[in-house]
């Protein structure tokens, strides 16, 4: 399921331009951005399933940097360190991934 069925093009858009310097992602902003703050846990689920992209209900170090790709395809990988930032703040029970729950935590406290 491509992005743009469960978020506004022109918002995803929007919210990946705003971080395509290296370096410059915010991820409580990118989720104001794009239009999932304040969504309903149905729609963040259905977000959390396209970028889980293995399918393993979890994701992992190597999918956070490639987030912003899981929105659209012509976007940036985010840098080792914007990953470790994302990943500390959704990780929140130290298993080194985040899951389902964790994911709609992570994008409800924005």
């Amino acid at each position: 399921m491509p992005m743009t069925d469960v978020l506004a093009a022109g918002d995803i858009s929007k919210a990946v331009a705003a971080f395509a310097a290296p370096e410059s992602f915010n991820y409580k902003k990118f989720f104001e951005l794009c239009g999932l703050k304040g969504k309903g846990n149905d729609v963040i689920k259905k977000v959390f399933c396209i970028l889980d992209q293995d399918h393993s209900d979890f994701i992992e170090e190597e999918e956070l940097g490639l987030i912003l790709k899981g929105f659209t395809p012509n976007a940036r990988c985010l840098s080792a360190k914007e990953t470790k930032v994302l990943l500390a703040a959704g990780d929140k029970d130290g298993d080194g991934k985040i899951g389902v729950d964790e994911f709609v935590t992570l994008v409800s406290e924005c």
